[in-house]
């Protein structure tokens, strides 16, 4: 049960976090991307030359759809939606270190369910995360994604080094009816 104080303080939460699609706002999109650290990604800190060819070429458009998440009117991360077309699209959230850790994770997660589903018809969404990246798997779970796998030895790094990897996915049953289905995937020894 909600106390009027909790439940207030949501409502503002939720009021002052906005998602908006992308639209060729190429300047603040190099700005977000290489002013910003990014810690469990391949690659932690992006060259802005190389990121603005991406973006001349129409990697942030071309079977993608990208979005802002905005907060008191401020961006502070980007959600790039990957095989758009597909029926089970990728995607990948990036929020500025400024954002990190205040549960905008969580509630774009629960955007982007209520989008691909809703909106989209999508059957399922999979996300990647490395194994370390222990906020991110937070924020999965806390968003009702299910873990279904770990890859060993699955991501590689710039520095080259290794990483491993957790899956996890959401499926449009789960969302329709508001549960979480466990995997199978301890069902048999092998």
């Amino acid at each position: 049960m909600f106390s009027n104080q909790s439940l207030r303080t949501t409502i503002i939460e939720v009021i002052l976090l906005k998602i908006r699609k992308f639209k060729d706002e190429n300047e603040e999109l190099l700005d977000l991307l290489c002013f910003n650290t990014w810690p469990f990604h391949s690659n932690q800190n992006l060259n802005r030359t190389v990121i603005k060819g991406a973006v001349e070429r129409g990697y942030y458009a071309d079977g993608r759809e990208t979005f802002w998440v905005i907060l008191d009117e401020q961006k502070v991360g980007i959600i790039i939606i990957d095989d758009i077309e597909d029926t089970i699209p990728l995607f990948d959230l990036r929020l500025t270190e400024k954002a990190r850790g205040k549960g905008i994770g969580v509630k774009s997660l629960l955007w982007l369910k209520d989008y691909l589903y809703g909106e989209k018809n999508k059957l399922r969404i999979e996300g990647y995360t490395r194994a370390d990246n222990i906020a991110m798997r937070k924020c999965f779970t806390n968003a009702g994604f299910v873990k279904e796998g770990y890859l060993r030895k699955a991501w590689e790094n710039e520095n080259g080094t290794i990483s491993d990897t957790v899956l996890y996915a959401s499926i449009y049953e789960d969302w329709k009816e508001n549960k979480i289905t466990q995997t199978k995937l301890n069902e048999f020894p092998f």
